[in-house]
This record gives structure tokens, C-alpha cells and sequence, in this order.
């Protein structure tokens, strides 16, 4: 830095003198100002004029560049003259604004002007790090066309950004053309001007440049004031300032009479003040006279500058320091660098806050954040150390050296004062960007309402700025969204005999949800403790003072239970509960399967409990099969989900989806999980597994299983039949064509146990396979009093033809049934008409019995 204001004191006469004129006249470049680059491959010819001189060479890029820190409120001008046909090969780029001394580096930033490319012309472009150039200004095609392309350009920047572009391709400045105009304020610092050339061997000596002259008519502006403490300013401007006039004690006053003990130059643009005495609490002014800069502008008028000093930095308390933006997949890229990061947001409006040794953590690792300090109101974005520089451009940077990584579907992170003390808390998920593609990456979260800390997914959303987000930044959906409810209990689940666990929807008020008096349980169980556990506060356990009976269900009510807003829970709220019992295999089966979803669509297991017991389906897992072996486990959830009997619950990545594709599908009984096992569309197995590792259940589908005269298949589910049959192929059947599957509600195609009368009962006698759900098809029960009986089931139509072997050589059960679909043996569709039933029954000791029974194939108009 000392070299650097060194170097500025030495050049200040010649910059004050016109900030850069060169004609060459001298006859170098050398010095007066001094270029740098291939300086070996540049000479001054006879004419004076600047000219390449590089090796012959196809493909040769050469630049020379002189210090220049002209950005704001300036005008560009010199004069070229290329004696070659430009061509994506061949073009001169003239960067007026250049923030690295090496103008070939892909990570170099600033603007320049292309003399020159595929269609021939001038145009103003800007440069990116890591990017090519963006033309901001396309000049007109075909103004620098011939082998001897003669131009003066003039470029100008206001102090609004707002740039022109003109060209006089006669060369003699009196004949300006204007090529567009433009607005952009991604560069607001230079440090070098300089040409960078591009040619094939024959054009090595074919550039010249002549007359560049930039000149700085705009005054500094003060861009920004910050309290450094309590007798110390930093003040930033807009450009480099005059060295001398901004280390001048006299140049600044505050509050009309104190002048500072010290006023130094720590960078270009900025200068650090320091007074012998503390700034007034409240409102301070600082007027700065007759500060001009490196080239002598300065304001005819004082500027003068309001600024609130607040108290020395305190630690932030409960709520003070926020999480209000959360970039936690960054990929696909929006526009902001590629790289996670939170942001912090300083909630009061009268406190400086400091950041030293506060813990910020993740569900793994936690981070110490460095000496820092926020205003009331600021934001500042914490990213990795190594990303710091990527990040400056938006607005206060927070690096830190092992950033925990942040999961894409969520997690819980927290804010600790060094002693461990809860500042603030947030349990976010991708639920809460309420929108399918941004969940995909590249967007961040964003708090809504900053005044609404206590909020939770109400007060989340994606953001909606192009960029994917706004780092240090006010949050782009910003808005008021105030928690004006009390808070609601969304459930209530027996972790054991003695303790129960309640849930509500956001923060309470810790310390009057702790009151016993506030819960009771019936039938009557005495609460015998009150938790509210942290960090988030939405949990309170219950500790009984008798125990809990299994398959008894029992009713919580709840009251006089406040948000961490105020906002109270004056009247009774219930939720139901009762006591998980161990599950056995059986107990909970696949209920429904959609493995061949439509286009776009997704697949979905639905389960349902047939026991009498409530069961948790806390860490049970999905499965499939690799060849005999379980493979491929999920797990369903690692919260509380009990399955009351009869409970339904639909396993899908994306419910979202799902309930597109069938409106009628009870979302409360959705359970979203990261993902599921594969489930081919010709065939598989489904495995539900218990956390004891004992299978559930298990089935084994087949396309063949679907109804052979659907048109199309995809989007229809397989539905179970019974729901206390097996789960085998004969007891699914595909879902009625009106709904083409029913996720989270009686299945279409479901069928009440039929008792057999006698050893063959046939329900229903007359059916209808057309698919609409109604007696689709009808079944052949069975009921033995003997074990080892094999069946054969024959269809004989009213002429006696034999249409379908239906069974062969069939070992039954004690009890159980088939079912026809209606379909003769080729997979048509039978007649409607009277059929017959040949039944042949074989024992052991190679007796045999046959049965007889009819059943009508009917049309429905």
C-alpha cells in the first residue's frame, strides 16, 4: 500500500496535468507515462506514432498498458489505424478500464473497445473475470472493412454509468458517428489503459495508435461513511482522491468545529480519519471541503455527510443477530459465483453487533466467525475465506476457514454466543422454496420478513432476483409478513409409557410452554414434567406420572401456550395419540405400487396399516432386489410417524408431482422422501424392511400384472385387492381407468374378504371388466379343510368351448382365491354371456373332485 501511494505521489504532477495524454512525441514510451507489457514488440515510428512490432507469428497476442485509474465521469479518446482486413483473427482491443496489469489473463476484468472481429466494426465490450468479453455497444458492421481501416474513437462514461460509444472514420475527430449508447456499473475502479493485438504472421507490423488522451472532468463523490469506533471514520469515494489534499487535516470537519489528528490515505479511494474525541451519540456531521481528485476535480460545495454513532459492539442476545438467506445448493448456477453461503442480518436498530467467537454450526461441524462487526440493519455474507474476493462486489464478506457444508434438502443451523448461549436458530428445508425448479439449485432461500425471526416456512421462500439470490444484500422477496396466529399443534406421539412428545408449527415462548397446567390428557393421565427443548422451540416432551396403555388412544389438549411473538393460544387445541406398539411382518403392507408413471412423472409405494396397533414407522426403509439380496435401502424417516390401523401413507420424492397427476389424492397422507429404490417399468420387487431388519412385507410386480386391455399403462397404479390377502400377484389388480390410481385413499379395485360358503364361492356371479372400478372382475373363493390340494381352474363359454385355462396345478392354501379379468387364453376380451367354471380339486392319495359353478361377463351401456 505504501509503495502504491508512493507511486501516485511521484505520477500526481503529470495526472494532474491532463490524467493521460500520449502522442508519442517524445518518441518512446518509456517514460512520461510509463507503458509495461511486450514492450519489445511495440516501437515508435517515424511518424511518432505507436506501432507493433511483434514477432511474425499467426496466433501472436501482444498488450502494452500504462497505470490509468480514470473510471467515473470520463472520456476516452485516441486514434488507430489498422493497415490489415480484420477478421476474429486480426483486431485490436483498446481497454480503457482494466483492473489487472495483464491484459491476456482470462481472469482479468474491466472494458475495452474491439477494433475489429468477424463483422468488421467497433464496439464497446466488457469483461468479465473468467469470461470472454460482453459487448455492451454493437457499432455499426462494415466501418473498419478495407486493408487500411483508418478511426479516432471517443468513449464517455457519466457518473450515472451510462456510456457512448462514437467513431470518425476519417480519423480527424470532426466527424463523429455515434454507435449506441449503454448502462452498466459492474466495474466502478480502474488501474490500467493499454491495447492488446491479435494477428496472423503477415499483420505483425500493421497496428498503429496515436493521440490517447482520457480525461477526468467529474468530482469524487462519497460513496460510503462507516464508524470504525468511537473516534474513527472511514470514508470511500467513488475514485482515487488527490493524496495530498486527502491527508490534509483542514480538508475535513466534524460537527462544524473538530478537526481530525489524523487523516490517512489507506487506499486510492479511502481514507481513515481519527479525532481525539468520541462522536456524539445519535446523529454526527462531516463535512468534507475542497477534496479533489487524482486529476483535480473536486465539488464547488462542501459535501456534507449524516452519520449515527451507536455504542461500542456488544454480542448479540435471542433473536439479535438473524440467518436471512441461505444459499444451499449452488448448482446449476443462476449468476452468483458457485459457491453455498448464509447470510447474516443485524435485527436491532440501535446496537453495533460483534461476530467474534461466535459459533455457527450445522447438525456435523461448527465454525468460529472472525473479528467483525455489523451495523443495525446490515447484512454481510459469510463464504469460505477462499471465496472472499468473489463475493465483495455484492456487499459486506464474512470469510471463515471451514465453512460447514450445507445439505441441499436441509438441515438445522444455529448462532451461539462463545458460551454456548442460543442467539438464533433455523431448521430449514427445500419444502420451503415452494417452487419445484428452484429446489433444483442455483437459487437461495430467503427470509421474507426480518421482523418476523420466529417465523419458519411461512416466512421462507426462494429468491426471486436473476442473479439466484442477493448476498449482503436486502432479501428480493422482502415484504411485511407479520405472525399475527398463535402457535398450532401439529401432532402429539407416545415415545414411551411415560413421555410424549408435542409438536407445533413455529417457536414458542419457552418459559410459559413449560407450565404442567397448560396440558391434560384423556382418559386421565397425570403430567408429571414439562421440557420445551431448544434450539428451535417447537418441541415440548411430557413426562407422565402413570403409564400409557398399548392400542388405547388417548387425547391431548392444550392452551395458554404463546409464540415467541406474543401471539397466544387462548383456546383448547386436541391431537390425538396413543402408544406404538412393536410391529410383526404383516402388520403394515404395500397397499399400492405406481413403478411405470406417465412422462415426467413420479413413482409412488403406498403402505397401509391392517393391524390393530399403532405402529412408528420411525427408520423403517424402502428396498428393492439385486438378484435374491435386499438392496438399495431408504430410509422412510428418521422423525415420529405413527400409522394409527387402517392409516394410509404414500412414499414418494415428490409429492408435489404426485398430486398433479391425481387431483384426488389425500396429500396429508404424503410422506416425502430424498428419493426412492429403483422400480423398473417391466418388472421388480418392493421391500419394506423394520427397524429390526425383519422384511414387512414384499412384492413382486410385473407390467403382465396390469389389465391386458389398457390402451396405457403408464400412470396406472397396481392396486391390493384384499387387504388381508397375500401380496402376490393375484390379489393387485390395476387401478380403475376413472382414476388410474388412488394415493392416500381406499384403493379402486378393493375388494371385501368373501368367506366361502362352501370349498368354491364365486363373487361376484356377474362383472364387468371395463376398468371403471366397478366389479372389474370377479373372484373364485376357496375354503379346504385338508392342506396339500391342487387346483385347476377351466372357462368353458355357453357352447361348451373351452376359452381360458385359468389355474394349473395350483397348490391352495387353507383359504385364499383367484380372479378372472374377464380375458380369454389370446388376451381378448371374452363375450358378454354365460360362462362355466370347471373346477377340478386333487388330493393327496390321487382322489379328485369337481365343481361346477357360473358366472355372467356383462356390458355396461
Amino acid at each position: 500500500m505504501k509503495q502504491t501511494l508512493l507511486a501516485m505521489l511521484l505520477l500526481l504532477p503529470w495526472w494532474a496535468h491532463g490524467q493521460l495524454q500520449e502522442r508519442f512525441t517524445d518518441g518512446n514510451f518509456t517514460q512520461n507515462p510509463v507503458w509495461s507489457g511486450d514492450a519489445a514488440s511495440f516501437t515508435v515510428n517515424t511518424q511518432q506514432q505507436l506501432q507493433s512490432n511483434g514477432p511474425a507469428v499467426t496466433g501472436t497476442t501482444l498488450q502494452l498498458v500504462t497505470p490509468s485509474q480514470a473510471a467515473l465521469g470520463t472520456v476516452w479518446e485516441f486514434w488507430a489505424n489498422l493497415k490489415l482486413a480484420t477478421s476474429a483473427s486480426n483486431y485490436a482491443d483498446v481497454y480503457l478500464i482494466s483492473t489487472s496489469e495483464d491484459l491476456k489473463s482470462i481472469n482479468n476484468s474491466g472494458y475495452f473497445v474491439r477494433i475489429g472481429n468477424t463483422a468488421d466494426e467497433v464496439s464497446l465490450y466488457r469483461k468479465d473475470p473468467g469470461k470472454s468479453g460482453t459487448i455492451l455497444i454493437n457499432g455499426q458492421d462494415k466501418t473498419v472493412a478495407t486493408s487500411n481501416n483508418l478511426v479516432r474513437v471517443r468513449v464517455s462514461r457519466s457518473m450515472s454509468h451510462e456510456w457512448q460509444l462514437s467513431i470518425d472514420v476519417s480519423g480527424t475527430g470532426q466527424s463523429y458517428a455515434s454507435q449506441g449508447t449503454a448502462t452498466d456499473a459492474t466495474f466502478t475502479h480502474s488501474a490500467y489503459f493499454g491495447v492488446l493485438l491479435k494477428y496472423s504472421s503477415a499483420n505483425s507490423q500493421k497496428f498503429y495508435f496515436d493521440d490517447f488522451l482520457i480525461t477526468d472532468t467529474a468530482p469524487p463523490v462519497l460513496t460510503a461513511l462507516q464508524t470504525i469506533n468511537p473516534q474513527e471514520l472511514t470514508l470511500e469515494f467513488n475514485e482515487p482522491l488527490s493524496p495530498v489534499q486527502a491527508q490534509n487535516l483542514v480538508t475535513y470537519t466534524l460537527n462544524q468545529s473538530i478537526k481530525p489528528i489524523l487523516a490517512e490515505l489507506v487506499a486510492p479511494e479511502k481514507v481513515r480519519l481519527v479525532f481525539a474525541q468520541s462522536f456524539r451519540s445519535g446523529n454526527n456531521s462531516l463535512s468534507i471541503n475542497n477534496l479533489p481528485d487524482l486529476y483535480g476535480n473536486s465539488q464547488p460545495i462542501p459535501i456534507v455527510r449524516e452519520f449515527s454513532f451507536t455504542p461500542p459492539a456488544v454480542l448479540p442476545g435471542y433473536n439479535e443477530l438473524l440467518i436471512t438467506e441461505i444459499m444451499a445448493d449452488e448448482t446449476p448456477i443462476v449468476g452468483l459465483p458457485a459457491q453455498e453461503y448464509i447470510e447474516l442480518y443485524n435485527a436491532t436498530t440501535d446496537k453495533v453487533l460483534t461476530l467474534q467467537g461466535i459459533r455457527y454450526s450445522d447438525a456435523t461441524s461448527t465454525a468460529m466467525l472472525p473479528n467483525a462487526e455489523l451495523l443495525p440493519g446490515e447484512y454481510a455474507v459469510v463464504v469460505p475465506n477462499t471465496q472472499v474476493a468473489n463475493f465483495t462486489q455484492y456487499g459486506k464478506v464474512i470469510g471463515i476457514s471451514n465453512f460447514p457444508s450445507l445439505n441441499n434438502s436441509g438441515e438445522l443451523l444455529q448462532l451461539r454466543q462463545p458460551n454456548g448461549r442460543l442467539i438464533y436458530a433455523v431448521n430449514y428445508t427445500d419444502a420451503w422454496y415452494k417452487n419445484s425448479s428452484k429446489r433444483d439449485g442455483g437459487w437461495s432461500l430467503e427470509m421474507i420478513d426480518v421482523n418476523n425471526p420466529c417465523g419458519g416456512m411461512e416466512n421462507w421462500t426462494a429468491a426471486t432476483d436473476p442473479r439466484g439470490g442477493t448476498p449482503a444484500q436486502a432479501n428480493s422477496v422482502a415484504a411485511q409478513n407479520p405472525d399475527n396466529t398463535p402457535p398450532i399443534l401439529t401432532s402429539a406421539v407416545a415415545l414411551a409409557t411415560d413421555r410424549i412428545q408435542l409438536l407445533f408449527n413455529e417457536k414458542l415462548d419457552s418459559a410459559q410452554a413449560a407450565s404442567i397446567l397448560n396440558y391434560s390428557i384423556s382418559p386421565s393421565i397425570p403430567v408429571a414434567n414439562v421440557q420445551v427443548t431448544g434450539p428451535l422451540f417447537t418441541e415440548v416432551i411430557l413426562r407422565l406420572g402413570a403409564p400409557l396403555q398399548e392400542q388405547q388412544q388417548y387425547t391431548l389438549t392444550a392452551q395458554n401456550i404463546s409464540d415467541c411473538a406474543g401471539n397466544l393460544l387462548n383456546q383448547p387445541v386436541a391431537a390425538t395419540f396413543a402408544l406404538p406398539s412393536a410391529p410383526e411382518p404383516g402388520d403394515v403392507v404395500i397397499n399400492e405400487i405406481l413403478f411405470n408413471p406417465r412422462t415426467g412423472g413420479s413413482d409412488f409405494v403406498e403402505l397401509v396399516n391392517r393391524s390393530r396397533k399403532y405402529i412408528n414407522l420411525q427408520n423403517w426403509q424402502l428396498a428393492n432386489t439385486s438378484g435374491d439380496t435386499t438392496s438399495n435401502q431408504r430410509v422412510i424417516t428418521t422423525g415420529n410417524y405413527v400409522l394409527a390401523p387402517g392409516q394410509y401413507i404414500v412414499l414418494t420424492a415428490n409429492p408435489d408431482n404426485i398430486k398433479s397427476n391425481y387431483p384426488a389424492a389425500w396429500q396429508e397422507t404424503f410422506l416425502r422422501m430424498s428419493s426412492l429404490p429403483s422400480y423398473p417399468d417391466d418388472a421388480g420387487t418392493v421391500v419394506v424392511l423394520q427397524p429390526d431388519g425383519r422384511t414387512a412385507d414384499r412384492f413382486s410386480y410385473t407390467d403382465d400384472m396390469h389389465f391386458a386391455l389398457l390402451d396405457d399403462v403408464n400412470g396406472v397404479s397396481l392396486e391390493r385387492l384384499r387387504l388381508e390377502g397375500p401380496s402376490i400377484a393375484s390379489n393387485f389388480h390395476s387401478a380403475a381407468s376413472t382414476v388410474f390410481a388412488t394415493p392416500g385413499y381406499k384403493n379402486s379395485q378393493a375388494q371385501e374378504q368373501v368367506e366361502a360358503a362352501q370349498v368354491f364361492t364365486v363373487a361376484p356371479q356377474v362383472f364387468s371388466p371395463d376398468g371403471d372400478g366397478f366389479e372389474d372382475f370377479t373372484t373364485i373363493n376357496y375354503s379346504t379343510q385338508q392342506s396339500g390340494l391342487v387346483a385347476n381352474i377351466t372357462i368353458f363359454d355357453d357352447r361348451g368351448r373351452e376359452i381360458r385355462k385359468l389355474v394349473r396345478n395350483e397348490l391352495l392354501a387353507a383359504n385364499g382365491f383367484f380372479q378372472w379379468d374377464g380375458l380369454r387364453q389370446d388376451g381378448t376380451k371374452a363375450n358378454w354371456g354365460y360362462y362355466l367354471l370347471y373346477i377340478e380339486l386333487f388330493g393327496l392319495n390321487g382322489e379328485k373332485h369337481t365343481y361346477r359353478e357360473k358366472v355372467v361377463v356383462a356390458a355396461r351401456n
